[in-house]
């Protein structure tokens, strides 16, 4: 037995209007939204009453999907430090390689505030990298080739 695929990462957000949009200006394609609640939902995720609303959101060539997830019931658990380091264990960060890094950091800047965490680098002669913070404060990481 082996993995087919990796379908998709969710991310659990307070603004999902505000998520859609950064994603879309990162690029992304917007698939579709949805409601989601019943027995199942409550059943795969161990909580009762489970409510949100979803939007799964597709990288241009069709295999990366991220799930941004709005949790209406019940309550969200807060996290401290709300903004994590880059050295918090778990699930750090998502990482999407672009076209043109400079410019794309000045969009996410013009359109959403993003800042640079720290600088943009690079690694050997392979990759520019930099990392910005994405909704909820996770790490947006954005790598271009090198050519």
């Amino acid at each position: 037995m082996a993995i087919m695929r990796m379908d998709h990462v969710s991310i659990i957000v307070e603004d999902l209007p505000g998520a859609i949009e950064f994603f879309s200006t990162l690029g992304m394609d917007l698939l579709g939204e949805a409601a989601v609640e019943g027995d199942w939902v409550d059943r795969i995720n161990g909580l009762d009453g489970m409510q949100v609303e979803i939007a799964m959101m597709r990288t241009p060539d069709g295999h990366g999907q991220i799930e941004l997830t709005k949790i209406r019931r019940p309550a969200l658990v807060e996290v401290t430090p709300a903004v994590q380091p880059p050295n918090t264990l778990g699930l750090r960060q998502v990482m999407f390689e672009v076209d043109d890094l400079d410019g794309t950091i000045a969009r996410l800047h013009e359109a959403h505030g993003t800042e640079l965490i720290g600088e943009v680098v690079q690694y050997l002669n392979y990759y520019r990298l930099a990392y910005v913070r994405g909704p909820v404060g996770i790490i947006v990481a954005l790598s271009e080739a090198v050519s």
